[in-house]
């Protein structure tokens, strides 16, 4: 335990995601003996991400206006919307450059264990932006874990009654890993999502 202010930032720290207390307090040593001008730019530009960041009002991505920059894009498929768990999973898929549609963020995953239920997800917003008929396609892109899996089954069989193609990002082995390592799950969707090397 520490003085005061110290502790206090070691606490804060401590709590935000991924953060132990080990690592909580090596970052607050490290801003200790930065120089104070760092301390000031980190403190403004955490103060400037609170007052002007905030969730777009069509898909739920973070965003500095109204709209985020992929609803601003008239050149993107509006005919197919990708569902993501968070907005840290649009910017992996929009990194691929294979997808050009429209996303949905849902802000998190089906989670009993941590009390999180689909009234706590935005899928409400998801089905107002289904029922314009103009979408045709849904891939669900949650994790492939059991929170992930869990969702992703709510929200097909919610979707499939609408008359929509809901589709699943496929999952299996890594690029340049070893079977003997993969787990039985991640190796049998292997088997199940194989496909056809015909040239």
């Amino acid at each position: 335990m520490y003085e005061g202010v110290v502790q206090d930032l070691i606490d804060e720290l401590g709590r935000l995601p991924g953060v132990g207390p080990k690592s909580a307090q090596r970052i607050a040593f490290h801003l200790l003996a930065a120089d104070p001008a760092d301390v000031t730019r980190l403190a403004r530009i955490l103060t400037e991400v609170k007052s002007k960041v905030r969730f777009c009002t069509i898909c739920g991505n973070v965003a500095q206006e109204e709209l985020c920059r992929v609803c601003r894009d008239p050149r993107r498929d509006p005919t197919v919307i990708c569902v993501v768990e968070e907005s840290k999973d649009v910017v992996a898929i929009e990194k691929t450059r294979e997808f050009r549609g429209r996303y949905h963020v849902l802000g998190g995953a089906i989670s009993p264990m941590e009390g999180v239920g689909p009234d706590d997800l935005r899928m409400k917003e998801l089905l107002s932006r289904l029922s314009s008929g103009e979408v045709t396609e849904t891939i669900i892109a949650t994790d492939p874990n059991l929170e992930g899996e869990a969702t992703a089954t709510y929200l097909a069989r919610l979707l499939r009654p609408m008359g929509l193609k809901v589709t699943r990002l496929a999952s299996g082995l890594p690029v340049g890993g070893d079977l003997e390592y993969a787990d039985e799950v991640t190796l049998g969707r292997a088997f199940a999502g194989r496909r056809s090397l015909d040239a």
